[in-house]
């Protein structure tokens, strides 16, 4: 084995046995000296890091209940010994039998010596050089996620609460040291004993066993040390006496504390010190714990779960023997002088909390809608950079942006389940999206997108381990989609005076639908040169379609990508028969305008997007043209292993990118805010809203619609359609449903339940502004023809008319009451009927500037 020195001293000769011959050890000779008497010398070990040595260290190679001793053989309650199990006195062992015994014996005492030896050898030269010392990690903890007023939506990761060893109550380590090592501030890691026990154990073939320091028990810990035996003894041995070189008492017992488990799922003290008793063993903390309480905890390290052969220690399950051993434990704990005799005269079993009997935080999100959330939040935090490593490690804190009151309200106005729903008692297929939407920063106040958490978010069709949108998402937004198209003509200069062709036909010689409603219906007979305000009011397909057409629809397409739109599916086709996911973030005019993309019908909302996304370009008119991208986390903080104080690592960003000219964006408020006036869905107190509605068909019916739109503090968005499958859509009596319709009505809900609850003032959108060219190159409205000459007031005429009313036909103005009646505009019911819009195959062709991508699309076209 070399020439090994110790120090400067070398061990001293010593015989196994004396006939047995002489065995080395290093240079120490195994001589003369009877067994039991041998002696490592007075060996100084050099101090690594300037710390302990070993010295003078005794070794006794005879293991508890070895020869003659209690429970080894010959011993008391060991084989062959009073109360032994094993032949003995007067047995019948063969001769044989007993050279057996005595080879084993004699073998596993040599084995036990050398171990001995080599153990007060790893003292001073590290045996095993090969051994190294694992770098302690923080211990995995928990991560909590909370809402913006703090209270708790999720506990995510391991249920450990790391507290920096400085920090920890002097009362828990005590107790701990007490329970486990009452000699830990004493000795330098290594249990001799304990060493030799399992040594002999496993030569002899007895139970094996632990009894370790808490050096070695961490030791076994963070180098993931299992089996139990004589050479993992060793490897214990090796780390801990590392460990002890490179930290000092207190750190050692900071990380035991740290990763110790203490039943009922709580690991690491500060958790066991608030399940069992709503206590702290963070130094000075109101709750500090105290010595009873700490003594519980330390009781229990010894077996904190129950198994066949023992029901452990934890009070909730084994009260009697719990109670004894924490009387053992403050025993040692006066005895060390670790509490005083009057504290002891004093004592009294502290009441323990009973386990937790299902879900006890009633404001987490486990199993609610809000539960939707976390995979928002599991997304955002890669996007910010934190990877999947670091928040398994935990200790993360991240606060959403989330308002438990509008979260409530989103929640109570959009299940089917609330009682407060307009589609309370629906049918199941029915399913819509609530998405509040802070525009002044891009908060998500409140996020209904269904009621079982774990299934699909119909509010962005996000993956349930947040890595992305699914690519089979979105929904056709219909009308809605307008506001982008709007603001891509007002960007190019056009005026909503301008005026526009209804019965244009499309280049491929199709008629463009116009909700559904008789030409000589539209805009008051005026369906030649329609206005383009009227029409959004009215929700008239056709000046968007040539808006489209003539300003160019990539233009539309890149508003709505600068509003917050970034995936837009196409239809189905052969190598997408769900229609390609595109990303306008990362793709161009070219693409969108090549054939089997997106045609005009884009600006009417044919192509489907994501709610969420939605959203946010909603939130961008709303807030006057700055855009601020929709998120979920305000803050991530992290614990500091070292301090144990917070620190905030990650923020949300607040900066807005102005995207779209303020007045034209108060000119397309304006006419917005005449929306929900007209539709009778003004919100109860009077205070000024913007809304725009959206339908689009499906079969027979309507399969997708929407109310967008909002008040100055909350832009908001609803979607109300199939739960799975597209369905066709009713309302209560039966008849079609529409985006002015149900989706409205759980819109108005939802924001007046909002203004309620935070009693938020009463606030305006800015002054409108009316923008752009009446004259636009780009409208093609027809010359309005002149009005009829004013006649002045003749008494004789009117005698002449009274007389014969004949003769005075056709004179004078449109009298009052003669304007548009029911049924002559758009009215509930009376959108855009099957078989009126574009059919397959109907798009413009090829070579017409339009590609075919619609050929798929739905038989007709939106109607609300």
């Amino acid at each position: 084995m070399g020439s090994a020195s110790v120090g400067s001293a070398s061990v001293g000769s010593a015989s196994v046995g004396g006939p047995a011959g002489r065995a080395s050890v290093g240079s120490a000779a195994v001589g003369g000296a009877p067994v039991g008497s041998a002696r490592v010398g007075a060996a100084s070990v050099p101090p690594v890091g300037g710390r302990a040595s070993v010295a003078r260290a005794a070794v006794r190679p005879v293991p508890p209940g070895g020869p003659g001793g209690p429970g080894g053989p010959g011993g008391p309650g060991g084989p062959g010994g009073p109360g032994g199990s094993g032949p003995g006195r007067g047995g019948g062992r063969s001769k044989a039998d007993k050279k057996h015994r005595r080879a084993n014996i004699l073998t596993a005492m040599a084995a036990v010596l050398v171990i001995m030896l080599g153990v007060g050898i790893v003292g001073g030269t590290y045996f095993f050089d090969d051994v190294e010392l694992p770098t302690p990690q923080a211990e995995e903890q928990m991560n909590v996620i909370r809402d913006v007023k703090g209270n708790v939506l999720a506990k995510e990761g391991s249920p450990r609460i790391n507290v920096p060893y400085q920090n920890i109550s002097d009362v828990m380590k005590n107790a701990v040291a007490a329970a486990e090592d009452k000699n830990f501030y004493d000795h330098n890691g290594i249990d001799m004993k304990g060493i030799a026990r399992a040594a002999w154990n496993n030569f002899t073939g007895g139970s094996k066993q632990g009894a370790s320091t808490i050096t070695q028990q961490y030791a076994r810990h963070v180098a993931d040390l299992k089996e139990i035996s004589y050479s993992r003894k060793l490897r214990e041995a090796v780390i801990a006496r590392k460990l002890e070189s490179k930290y000092d008492k207190d750190q050692i017992m900071g990380m035991y504390l740290n990763y110790i488990d203490l039943g009922e799922g709580r690991y690491g003290a500060e958790a066991a010190a608030n399940g069992y008793f709503n206590a702290s063993v963070v130094k000075g903390a109101k709750n500090e714990i105290n010595v009873y309480q700490a003594a519980v905890l330390a009781s229990i390290i010894k077996q904190p779960y129950p198994n066949d052969a023992h029901q452990g220690y934890d009070p909730n399950y084994n009260l009697e023997e719990a109670k004894g051993r924490w009387e053992y434990t403050l025993d040692n704990m006066l005895k060390m002088g670790w509490m005083t005799q009057e504290q002891y005269d004093k004592r009294a079993y502290p009441k323990v909390n009973k386990p937790s009997k299902g879900a006890t935080c009633k404001t987490c999100a486990d199993g609610k809608p809000v539960g939707m959330i976390m995979r928002h939040v599991k997304f955002e935090l890669r996007e910010l950079g934190i990877s999947e490593e670091e928040l398994q490690k935990g200790g993360y804190t991240i606060t959403t942006t989330i308002n438990p009151k509008v979260q409530k309200a989103a929640e109570q106005a959009g299940s089917r389940l609330s009682k407060s729903s307009p589609l309370y008692k629906r049918p199941k297929g029915y399913q819509s999206a609530v998405i509040g939407i802070d525009p002044d920063t891009g908060q998500v106040l409140g996020y209904y997108a269904g009621d079982d958490p774990n299934g699909t978010d119909y509010g962005s069709y996000m993956a349930g381990d947040g890595s992305g949108i699914v690519d089979y998402g979105g929904q056709s937004p219909g009308s809605t989609f307008k506001i982008y198209t709007l603001a891509a003509g007002l960007k190019e200069n056009i005026s909503f005076k301008t005026t526009w062709d209804g019965s244009k036909l499309r280049p491929n010689g199709t008629k463009i639908s116009n909700a559904g409603a008789e030409d000589s219906n539209v805009c008051q007979g005026k369906i030649k040169y329609c206005d383009l305000e009227t029409s959004t009011v009215k929700s008239y397909n056709f000046p968007f379609y040539w808006i489209a057409n003539n300003i160019g629809r990539d233009k539309v397409i890149a508003a709505a990508r600068d509003a917050g739109i970034r995936y837009m599916w196409t239809d189905g086709k052969d190598s997408h028969p769900g229609g390609e996911m595109v990303d306008l973030t990362k793709t161009n005019a070219a693409k969108w305008k090549s054939g089997g993309y997106f045609d005009n019908e884009v600006a009417f909302g044919q192509y489907r997007v994501v709610p969420l996304e939605h959203a946010q370009g909603v939130a961008t008119i709303v807030n006057g043209g700055v855009r601020h991208d929709a998120h979920f986390i305000k803050t991530v903080k992290k614990r500091d292993s070292n301090t144990g104080k917070e620190a905030t690592v990650k923020t949300e960003n607040l900066k807005g990118k102005k995207v779209f000219d303020a007045a034209q964006m108060s000119n397309l408020l304006g006419v917005m805010s005449e929306i929900p006036k007209s539709q009778d869905h003004r919100i109860s107190d009077g205070r000024q809203s913007v809304a725009k509605s959206g339908t689009w068909e499906f079969k027979k019916g309507n399969g997708d619609t929407w109310y967008v739109g909002g008040i100055p503090q909350m832009a908001v968005t609803v979607w109300v359609g199939g739960a799975g499958n597209k369905v066709q859509l009713k309302e209560a009596d039966g008849g079609k449903m529409f985006g002015s319709g149900t989706p409205a009505a759980i819109w108005e809900e939802f924001i007046e339940t909002v203004v309620d609850e935070l009693k938020w003032d009463k606030e305006e959108f800015p002054d409108r502004i009316e923008t752009g060219d009446p004259d636009s190159e780009y409208a093609n409205g027809q010359e309005p023809p002149p009005p009829p000459p004013v006649q002045t007031e003749d008494p004789n005429q009117n005698q002449v008319c009274e007389q014969f009313p004949v003769l005075c036909q056709g004179q004078g103005g449109q009298q009052p009451d003669q304007g548009q009646q029911p049924g002559q505009g758009q009215q509930p019911g009376q959108g855009q009927q099957p078989g009126q819009g574009q059919q397959p195959g109907q798009g413009q062709g090829q070579g017409q500037g339009q590609g075919q991508g619609n050929a798929e699309a739905p038989a007709t076209q939106e109607s609300d």
